[in-house]
């Protein structure tokens, strides 16, 4: 007997998109029940547990708190979690969610974790096993691209440090960029870097700031640290707080994502984007002469000057330099350091590329293989490709040829370099029309990230956040206090604990400084940031306003960063006593004179400076200033000083208050009484 058509379909109730369906032609009965029954065991077998993406091997559960453990299976189903001799069962609710919940754990490991389903009648599904799992502490960090910054990008700092460093009781977990305008996910996508031990290599790509406060933290408490890194450059705090959130007081950031909630809308304005940079490059090739052969003749070149020089065309423009290489270091593999730059480049040595960045941020080190270069005269070539704004040179940023073992290393400068020219050729390739954009940037629209990567998160059990992001709000630093504020509160709603600790990373100094009183919206922000970890008795200012770079919106010294979150976290979770930076708790005016009382004592100094006071006019004027014990007096130059405010720049480069610690007295504004 044969059947034609048979056709069976099972769409899981709980898991959305996910379904078995097959469809069956021509078979005669026998073989057509063998394949029936094949099938349902197939389809048996798929009516297990589901888990989120963060449980997996390797992972790291928070010590002394209960431990949720949560998923999907079948409605109705019974879920039994096993994890150290001890079972835990919970039934799926209608929709297939189901939790467990943990008691409270030392730190210790590895454990195994098993989570098997049991369906109404009683048959156990295939358990999930999770192995080497460890308890310890959990810290999630998020932000924008301060976050982002990895270990390849400050290796030269801590070349030896890293080379030589690796735990296991370190595990690393990076949650996938996503962009939701919906509504909140259930979970994120899975991710490239699952609860990795902490190596070199598995740290390569991860957050420079994660991986030093895994290894501080480690450091002070002796106990497996699980570090997971949530962020995504340049997005603004809206995108990570919930509708529910903004909707009372900002109704129309709302309505703003509601605007793309048209997913062929979306789609259709990413695919236009694709097509006309695509559009934009092939035209580009088509009249593009490359000038990379090392025996050009470019002598009736234009001779500029790097640290002068800017190219505001759109299109392509070349530089080349000749740079003499003696017979000791003929030969030899070398590294080639191009600072910064602005914007794409793709750079050659003697006709060869040896490196290419397509934005401005990365420092260019460009690896020269051995026997590439050669005695006597080479040249190396730089094609810029820019789409807007004006091309240009870094200052103050390293420009050489590195050579021997240490040329990985750029602090201390590695010792054996040749330094380049500031001097370089100059001519004009392809000159563009502007490309055009319909970027739609969905990372940056209010909501999506909080629906899309931090509410899956929860409730992962932590032992604290911390949220480095200001950047890209300080444009607009009215709201940010406010805003901050209703996504600290979205968080702990989420995991319903509203003593969820926080660090709060205060914007380092950065762009040009200056000796003149400046109105900055990066002061600003840095003070909201300041007043609301002040406020707010679970959270805490790591103030880093000495570890920026004026030419640098990426400072390198994230191994101080990270020591200055540990420390808020030790003195908000063990050590109470512990100082931080130094803060205002009293002030008074006397004449001419104004006395600030601080929570502890700061170096003496002669002079502090970068103090300013304002009288009612609000005009501010520099005043000087003295350290005597845990005071600091000002001698105004007003008569009726009614503010007065320190650090108030973008980069206030000679503030010099400092605890008798080495932490910097954080930037700030008073009332006067």
């Amino acid at each position: 007997m044969l059947f034609l058509v048979f056709h069976f379909s099972r769409k899981h109730p709980a898991k959305e998109g996910i379904s078995t369906e097959m469809t069956i032609f021509a078979f005669d009965m026998k073989k057509l029940l063998l394949f029936a029954l094949a099938l349902l065991c197939a389809w048996a077998a798929q009516a297990k547990v589901v888990l989120p993406q963060l449980f997996q091997s390797g992972m790291v559960l928070q010590r002394g708190c209960p431990i949720p453990v949560w998923g999907v299976a079948d409605a109705g189903e019974t879920v039994v979690v096993t994890f150290r001799k001890k079972t835990y069962t919970a039934s799926a609710d209608a929709n297939g969610r189901w939790q467990v919940t943990l008691p409270k754990q030392k730190a210790g490991g590895p454990y195994e974790l098993q989570v098997a389903s049991r369906s109404q009648q009683g048959k156990a599904g295939e358990p999930i096993v999770l192995s080497n799992v460890l308890v310890g502490d959990v810290w999630l960090l998020s932000g924008q691209s301060n976050i982002d910054v990895t270990i390849e990008r400050v290796y030269p700092w801590y070349t030896k440090d890293i080379d030589s460093y690796s735990n296991d009781r370190i595990r690393l977990f990076r949650v996938q960029n996503e962009t939701d305008t919906h509504g909140p996910k259930t979970d994120i996508r899975p991710t490239g870097i699952n609860w990795k031990p902490l190596s070199k290599q598995n740290a390569w790509l991860f957050s420079a700031v994660g991986y030093f406060l895994g290894r501080e933290m480690f450091g002070k408490n002796g106990v497996p640290q699980g570090i997971i890194v949530n962020s995504w450059g340049g997005t603004p705090i809206e995108a990570w707080i919930s509708a529910d959130s903004l909707q009372r007081d900002y109704p129309m950031l709302v309505e703003k994502t509601r605007l793309y909630q048209d997913d062929d809308y979306v789609q259709a304005q990413a695919r236009a984007n694709q097509l006309a940079d695509r559009r934009w490059n092939a035209m580009l090739n088509e009249k593009e002469t490359f000038f990379t052969a090392p025996d050009y003749d470019d002598s009736d070149w234009t001779t500029i000057d790097q640290n002068t020089w800017g190219w505001r065309g759109i299109g392509t423009t070349w530089l080349r330099q000749h740079v003499h290489i003696d017979k000791a270091h003929a030969g030899q593999p070398a590294r080639l350091l191009l600072g910064t730059l602005f914007d794409q480049d793709f750079t050659y040595v003697n006709g060869k590329q040896v490196g290419h960045t397509g934005y401005q941020y990365p420092p260019r080190r460009y690896d020269i293989p051995e026997g590439l270069l050669h005695e006597g005269d080479n040249v190396i070539a730089v094609r810029f490709v820019n789409k807007y704004g004006t091309v240009h040179f870094v200052k103050e940023k390293p420009y050489l040829l590195a050579f021997g073992a240490d040329r990985f290393s750029q602090n201390p400068m590695p010792a054996d370099v040749i330094p380049l020219s500031t001097q370089w050729k100059h001519h004009v390739g392809v000159q563009m029309p502007a490309c055009p954009s319909a970027d739609v940037s969905l990372q940056n629209l209010p909501t999506t990230l909080y629906n899309a990567v931090l509410h899956p998160l929860a409730p992962y059990a932590l032992s604290g956040v911390v949220w480095y992001q200001g950047e890209s709000n300080a444009g607009n630093p009215a709201p940010y206090a406010d805003l901050l504020r209703k996504m600290m509160g979205c968080w702990r709603d989420r995991w319903q604990n509203p003593q969820m600790p926080f660090v709060i990373v205060q914007l380092a100094n950065y762009m040009e400084p200056s000796d003149k009183p400046q109105e900055s919206g990066w002061a600003a922000l840095r003070e909201a940031q300041r007043l609301v970890a002040k406020e707010d008795p679970h959270a805490e200012l790591a103030c880093i306003i000495d570890l920026g770079e004026a030419v640098d919106i990426h400072p390198l010294r994230k191994r101080e960063v990270a020591q200055r979150v540990a420390q808020c976290f030790d003195h908000m979770l063990w050590h109470p006593q512990t100082l931080l930076s130094p803060q205002v708790i009293s002030s008074s005016v006397s004449g001419s004179e104004i006395i600030l009382t601080l929570d502890q004592p700061i170096v003496t100094q002669n002079e502090l400076h970068e103090f300013e006071v304002a009288a009612s006019d609000g005009r501010y004027q520099p005043a000087a200033a003295t350290a005597r014990g845990n005071s600091i007096v000002i001698q105004s130059p007003l008569a009726a000083p009614r503010t007065v405010r320190y650090a108030w720049k973008n980069n206030p480069a000679r503030a010099n208050a400092y605890s008798l610690t080495g932490l910097p007295l954080s930037p700030f504004q008073l009332t006067l009484p």
